[in-house]
């Protein structure tokens, strides 16, 4: 089980709905089959989490050394659109540090599961 988290650069939404709106966008635009490399600022934000916790790479073989849920984490990032998962047993501090990286870059942090704005 994981706890997911979307990180976007752009405007802050006017609220959570518009945040979901903004988000299913992004996520159709730039998540599945069409990939596009990292804006410098996604790119920025990503190595900024994995300076805190380590990236797992392909045969990583211990899980407890990092809340990623899958690595490499950069992975995860698409244009302005950055969205990982964390195991669920580390999310709460992995989180907690995620949103407060996000604010303090300008990102929009976003909670798919709740469907509500984090910043």
């Amino acid at each position: 089980m994981s706890y997911d988290l979307a990180v976007w650069e752009g405007e802050r939404p006017a609220g959570d709905a518009a945040a979901r709106a903004v988000f299913a966008d992004l996520h159709s635009e730039f998540m599945g089959s069409r990939s596009v490399e990292p804006t410098a600022r996604i790119g920025q934000y990503v190595a900024a989490l994995v300076a805190r916790w380590p990236d797992l790479g392909a045969d990583d073989e211990d899980e407890d050394a990092s809340p990623w849920s899958d690595g490499p984490l950069i992975a995860n990032a698409s244009g302005p659109l950055f969205y990982f998962g964390m195991v669920f047993s580390k999310y709460q501090e992995a989180a907690a540090y995620a949103v407060d990286v996000a604010r303090s870059a300008g990102l929009v942090c976003f909670d798919p599961q709740d469907g509500r704005l984090l910043t």
